[in-house]
C-alpha cells in the first residue's frame, strides 16, 4: 500500500534519477566515517588531532564545496599549502630532463673545449721545442701570452680575438725578423718600423688571415654554445620555481584535495578539469614558448656549425700548424722581405762580432723550419670527440621545443595527477563525482592579462639576449665586438671567406687574395704602445679603451631595447 502511494506521488522517472544520484554521490548525511581521509592525511605527515572522526557540516569551508566534509578549517588550509607544494614538485619533476641535460652538457662541452686549448698549447710547445730548440724556448712568452688571451676570451673576458691575433703576429714578426737577420742589431724604434710595413709586406703570407678566420669562428661558436647551455640551465631553474598565485592555489586545492575532504581520497580530478587548472597556473611559463623555441633552435644551429665549418678541434689543431707554416714562409722569403724593410726603414747597425752574411746563409747552423705531419697533431680531449658531443646534444635538444606550452598536458597525463581521459564519468569534476563539462573560457582560473608577470618578462629578455648571441655566432660574429673591424667580416654569410684547405669538405673554392704592393701612399698602421719598464719584446697588457667600452655599451643598448620590446609585447595565453 505504501509502495503504491509512493509511486503515485513521485513519477517513475524522478525515482530513477534519485536512485542514480544516491548511487553516485553516496550518503551526504552527518555521521559517515572519515577513516580513509584521516589515514591519507596522516600518511602525508600531518597530525590528525584536528581531523573529524565522522563527516561534519561544511559551512566553514572556504575552498571546497560546503557539503558534509571530513576536513576542518585547519585541514583545508594545510591541504591548500600541500597542493602548492605538489604543483611545484610536479613542475620540478617534469623539467628535470631539461635541467639535467643543460647542466651535464655544459660541463662536458666546457671540459672538452678547455682541454682542447690546453692540448693545443702543449702540442705547440713540444713540437716547437723539438724543432727550434733554444730559439723557441727563448721566445716562448710570445706563444704563452697568445694562449692566455685565448683562454681569457673563452672564459667570457672582454677580449677581441682580432686584436689578440693581430698583437701576436706583430710580436712574432719582430722575433722572426731578428732571427733571420742575426748580423744586425735592431732598436725598438726600428722594430716598430718593421711592424708598420708588415701589413703591406705580409711576411707570413695569407696564413694570419686564415688562422684568424678559423680561430675566431670556432672560439666564438664554442663560447656562445657553452654560455647558451648555462643560460638554458638558469632559465629552467627560474621558470620551474615561479610561485603559484592565490587563485592558482585555490584551483589546485579544489581539484586535488577537495575529494579527500569529501571522503573520497582515491578519486582523481577529471582530465579536462586538470588541464584547465594547469593552463591557468602555468600561463606565465607558457609565455616563454616562442622565445624558448627560438633559443633551442639557435643552440641546435650553433652546435651544427661546430660540427661542420666552425669545428673547434680543427681550429685548435691549426694554431701550431699555421704558425709553423707562417714562420717557414717568412724564412723562405726573408731576403725579399728584408730588402723591402731596409728600403723603407733604413739599414740597421751591424751586430758586434757578427759577419755580414746574407739571411739565407746565416741560418745554416740552425734547425730548419718545417711543418708538421697530421699524426703529430692533437686529436681529442676529455675522453671524447666533438662529433659525439654534438650528436648527443642535438638528440636531447629536439624534444625541448614546445616544452613550456605543453607542460599542462604532460602533468595531467600523469595518472597520479588526474584521471585518464577515457574515465570521464568516474572522476572529480570540482563538485562531486561525475563528468566535467568543459567550456570555451577557462572557468577554473582567471588570468589577468593586464598585469604582466615581471619575472616572466625578465626570463623572456634573457632568452632573447642569449638567442641573439647564438645567432651572431652562427655568422662568426661576437655580439661584444659586432661592430669591430675583425669580427664584422668573419661571418659565413654575406661574402664570408672559406677555404677548402682549412675546412675539408666545406667550401670548394679558395678566393684569390693578392698581396698589396708596398706603396708609400698606402696608410700604415699606427705604432703600438710599448711597456717601457720591460724588455723590448714586452707589450702593454692593456687594450684600447674602445675595445673594452664597445661590449659594455652594446650590451647596455641591447638590454635597454629588449626591455622596451618586452614591456610592450602582448602576453598570449
Amino acid at each position: 500500500m505504501v509502495t503504491r502511494l509512493y509511486a503515485q506521488k513521485y513519477p517513475p522517472v524522478l525515482l530513477c534519477t534519485l536512485a542514480a544520484l544516491s548511487w553516485t554521490w553516496g550518503p551526504v548525511t552527518a555521521g559517515r566515517s572519515c577513516s580513509e581521509t584521516r589515514q591519507v592525511y596522516a600518511e602525508k605527515g600531518y597530525s590528525t588531532n584536528t581531523a573529524p572522526l565522522t563527516q561534519i557540516s561544511g559551512e566553514h569551508l572556504r575552498l571546497c564545496p560546503q557539503d558534509y566534509t571530513c576536513c576542518s578549517s585547519q585541514m583545508e588550509e594545510t591541504l591548500a599549502h600541500q597542493s602548492e607544494t605538489d604543483f611545484l614538485s610536479a613542475i620540478d619533476d617534469t623539467s628535470q630532463f631539461l635541467l639535467t641535460t643543460f647542466t651535464q652538457r655544459h660541463r662536458k662541452f666546457d671540459e672538452f673545449f678547455r682541454e682542447l686549448i690546453d692540448l693545443s698549447e702543449k702540442s705547440m710547445n713540444q713540437m716547437f721545442t723539438k724543432t727550434y730548440g733554444r730559439l723557441f724556448t727563448q721566445n716562448a712568452n710570445v706563444f704563452q701570452e697568445l694562449f692566455v688571451e685565448l683562454r681569457q676570451y673563452y672564459s667570457g673576458g672582454s677580449v677581441s680575438l682580432t686584436e689578440v691575433l693581430s698583437e701576436f703576429w706583430s710580436r712574432l714578426v719582430e722575433r722572426v725578423f731578428s732571427l733571420v737577420n742575426p748580423q744586425y742589431q735592431f732598436s725598438d724604434e726600428y722594430l716598430e718600423c718593421v711592424n708598420k710595413h708588415a701589413e703591406q709586406l705580409q711576411p707570413f703570407g695569407d696564413l694570419p688571415r686564415k688562422l684568424r678566420l678559423q680561430v675566431s669562428r670556432a672560439f666564438i661558436a664554442a663560447r656562445a654554445l657553452v654560455q647558451g647551455l648555462a643560460t638554458g640551465r638558469d632559465i629552467v631553474n627560474k621558470a620551474a620555481k615561479l610561485s603559484a598565485g592565490a587563485e592558482c592555489v585555490r584551483a589546485l586545492m579544489r581539484q586535488w584535495y577537495c575529494p579527500l575532504c569529501r571522503g573520497m581520497p582515491s578519486l582523481r580530478p577529471c582530465h579536462a578539469l586538470c588541464l584547465n587548472v594547469m593552463k591557468g597556473c602555468l600561463a606565465n611559463q607558457a609565455d616563454l614558448d616562442t622565445e624558448w623555441n627560438n633559443f633551442i633552435d639557435a643552440l641546435y644551429q650553433v652546435s651544427e656549425k661546430l660540427e661542420g665549418p666552425f669545428n673547434m678541434e680543427l681550429a685548435a689543431d691549426s694554431i701550431s700548424v699555421k704558425v709553423s707554416e707562417a714562420i717557414m714562409h717568412m724564412q723562405e722569403n726573408s731576403i725579399a722581405t728584408s730588402t723591402k724593410v731596409f728600403q723603407g726603414c733604413g739599414r740597421p747597425r751591424s751586430a758586434p762580432g757578427r759577419s755580414r752574411r746574407s739571411p739565407k746563409e746565416s741560418g745554416g747552423n740552425r734547425r730548419p723550419f718545417r711543418t708538421f705531419s697530421p699524426e703529430e697533431k692533437p686529436t681529442t680531449a676529455a675522453g671524447t670527440n666533438l662529433d659525439r658531443l654534438v650528436s648527443e646534444l642535438k638528440e636531447r635538444l629536439r624534444p625541448m621545443r614546445g616544452f613550456w606550452v605543453s607542460l599542462p598536458h604532460t602533468i595531467c597525463n600523469d595518472e597520479n595527477m588526474a584521471a585518464d581521459v577515457t574515465n570521464e564519468d568516474r572522476c572529480w569534476n570540482g563538485q562531486t563525482r561525475g563528468r566535467y563539462l568543459s567550456q570555451i573560457n577557462n572557468p577554473e582560473l582567471k588570468v589577468d592579462l593586464a598585469r604582466p608577470d615581471v619575472r616572466t618578462r625578465q626570463l623572456i629578455m634573457e632568452l632573447r639576449v642569449a638567442t641573439n648571441r647564438l645567432k651572431h655566432a652562427q655568422a662568426g660574429q661576437d655580439t661584444d665586438f659586432v661592430d669591430s673591424e675583425g669580427e664584422e667580416g668573419s661571418g659565413s654569410g654575406g661574402g664570408g671567406e672559406r677555404y677548402s684547405d682549412d675546412w675539408p669538405g666545406y667550401g670548394p673554392y679558395s678566393p684569390p687574395h693578392s698581396k698589396p704592393p708596398l706603396n708609400p701612399q698606402t696608410p700604415i698602421k699606427p705604432p703600438r704602445v710599448r711597456d717601457q719598464t720591460g724588455s723590448k719584446w714586452n707589450r702593454s697588457k692593456g687594450r684600447s679603451i674602445s675595445a673594452v667600452s664597445r661590449p659594455a655599451f652594446f650590451s647596455l643598448a641591447v638590454l635597454f631595447w629588449l626591455s622596451v620590446m618586452v614591456t610592450v609585447s602582448p602576453m598570449w595565453r
